[in-house]
């Protein structure tokens, strides 16, 4: 893993945006589901891979904001989903597969961000359920449709967040210790890293190659509706008028860049061949050499890549991972 996990300088940076590492790429006959695909970073995605020729398919739990959202977005179809409810991505991965066609792309963009303490119906912590269960059940039950394109991508939008904390595998559900909103946050993000080194281990042989990226700190897009303005001024990402600050360079990105790794993970030829790896920028990560840090103080960053910590990439931490989740989801 760690010889994987190199950058490749694929000529992007923090400054490009999803068009700009689309530009050429033609996705016609190419199918891609995309959740969160009306939100946020999530709406660049789908909004480049279908001007790039791809049909898109967008599952939602609120039907009437997705279609105005992605209204004018050609190729694009909805389908009703809910990543806390485990009946309604059997239903949705159902339909999918039922119509035979081959699934080239799924990019597990949709996520919650530093949520007050809950648990989902089956009594799993929140973050971690939405963050990771559910696209651990979505692409589970897409595996036959993804195995038919004979050379799938899988993207997980992870984030730089997942230095707040590894896979907590004795208290993934927080009944021992304190709850911490951002721990927990970190532990799921760091969830959907080692889900894509894992899932790639199983299933190259299949054509299916994963990944997992940092998209960076995309204020405006409404993960951030738990933090306070004020929260949000001490770290450096809004001004004193409560506009965001935009400086690549410190990974404090518009949406159109946020999306840039994501659809560079989904489409690129820079990465046949390839899997199991971290991204950001555009780019494969390096490892990160230092401490977890817990500031979220984004004026204290320095330019470049932040890096992945190798506990997010270590292969039996993945493998526990997995044998982990399908016990969760088997309960």
């Amino acid at each position: 893993m760690r010889a994987l996990q190199q950058p490749i300088h694929s000529g992007f940076g923090a400054a490009s945006t999803a068009a700009d590492v689309v530009q050429g790429i033609d996705l016609t006959g190419k199918t891609a589901i995309v959740t969160g695909g009306y939100s946020g970073i999530g709406v660049e995605t789908v909004r480049a891979l279908a001007n790039a020729g791809a049909s898109v398919i967008v599952p939602t739990r609120n039907e009437t904001k997705a279609t105005q959202t992605l209204a004018g977005i050609r190729n694009t179809r909805i389908e009703a989903m809910d990543l806390t409810d485990p009946a309604s991505i059997d239903a949705f991965v159902s339909r999918v597969i039922a119509t035979g066609q081959p699934l080239h792309m799924l990019v597990n963009s949709a996520g919650i961000m530093a949520t007050p303490f809950e648990r989902d119906a089956r009594g799993y912590e929140i973050q971690f359920a939405t963050n990771h269960l559910g696209h651990f059940q979505l692409t589970l039950g897409l595996l036959p449709a993804l195995q038919r394109a004979q050379g799938a991508r899988v993207v997980s939008v992870s984030s730089w967040g997942h230095r707040y904390s590894p896979v907590v595998f004795d208290d993934i559900n927080f009944e021992q210790r304190q709850y911490s909103p951002w721990t927990s946050y970190g532990q799921s993000k760091t969830a959907n890293i080692l889900f894509a080194v894992e899932l790639d281990a199983r299933y190259q042989a299949d054509g299916i190659r994963a990944f997992a990226v940092h998209p960076g700190l995309i204020i405006d897009t409404g993960l951030g509706k738990h933090l306070s303005p004020e929260d949000l001024k001490n770290a450096g990402v809004i001004d004193e008028d409560g506009k965001p600050i935009i400086d690549p360079s410190r990974n404090l990105k518009t949406v159109p860049q946020g999306a840039a790794t994501s659809v560079w993970c989904a489409v690129s030829p820079q990465l046949d061949g390839m899997g199991a790896v971290y991204t950001e920028n555009a780019d494969i990560s390096p490892i990160h050499q230092g401490e977890a840090s817990t500031s979220n103080d984004a004026r204290t960053r320095t330019s470049g890549a932040n890096g992945v910590f190798p506990y997010a990439i270590d292969a039996d931490n993945a493998r526990r991972l997995w044998e982990v989740s399908q016990s969760m989801l088997a309960r």
